[in-house]
């Protein structure tokens, strides 16, 4: 059964590669959704490009999130830091609050089109389930393993980056892992403000009346996130396994 799974795995993510890099080839899959002698693949740009940016564009939103909210998660299970944990958690939950239509709808007039707002949007949204895992990690971490580690005359210092932070790790990890593949979705609606990305061949066929783009589009998308998402929670596991080693 993990061996099916595995070819199941290795066989999507050689059609997905085969596909950005030689779209033409399934062009005869797609020509059913389309009218009036309409392309059958998407021509106004190369696909692996737009994937690839789409790509850049989400973890670059969530290598943002990941430094604000494991840092503030940090801060706020730290005696002196406590008291900050109610607005902390304020503060990250607007970006969950507000949809990020909205925030980039806030964000252009200040920022103007492109790249920008698109990242600030990913990063406001990307933030809760990081800072989340991150509290709920360190809080559960267990007492009798951070009283050995004082007890051995460990800093506080020594004891987070030593021993909480790897014990956290896997937990602070699935919380990476949810925010990059619901941004991997919600990255598509930057096109509407000229980010490059696969919502572009989606804004192409909702305009031309082609649903083969839409398919195009969603259909990458939703197989990049669903292999982004396999991909680390396999990371997780191992990380988990070296924790539970070491």
């Amino acid at each position: 059964m993990r061996r099916l799974g595995l070819l199941l795995r290795l066989a999507a993510f050689s059609l997905l590669v085969a596909f950005l890099v030689m779209p033409q080839r399934f062009a005869p899959l797609f020509a059913p959704f389309t009218e009036y002698g309409a392309p059958p693949i998407y021509d106004q740009g190369s696909l692996l490009a737009l994937a690839a940016a789409h790509l850049g564009t989400v973890f670059l939103a969530a290598a943002a999130s990941t430094v604000v909210a494991v840092s503030l998660g940090i801060l706020v299970t730290r005696p002196s830091g406590a008291e900050f944990l109610p607005l902390s958690r304020t503060l990250v939950g607007i970006g969950q609050t507000f949809p990020p239509v909205a925030v980039l709808a806030i964000a252009v007039p200040l920022v103007g089109f492109g790249e920008t707002p698109t990242l600030i949007a990913l990063f406001a949204y990307g933030l809760l389930p990081i800072f989340e895992n991150t509290i709920s990690a360190l809080q559960t971490c267990p007492s009798s393993v951070i009283e050995a580690a004082r007890g051995m005359g460990m800093s506080s210092r020594q004891r987070l980056l030593g021993v909480e932070l790897p014990l956290a790790m896997p937990l602070i990890l699935e919380g990476i892992r949810l925010s990059v593949v619901i941004n991997v979705g919600t990255a598509t609606i930057g096109s509407t403000v000229a980010a490059k990305g696969l919502g572009e061949v989606i804004i192409a066929g909702l305009l031309s009346n082609n649903t083969a783009f839409i398919l195009q589009g969603g259909l990458v998308t939703g197989l990049m996130a669903m292999l982004l998402y396999d991909g680390m929670a396999g990371l997780e596991k191992r990380l988990l396994r070296a924790v539970h080693v070491g």
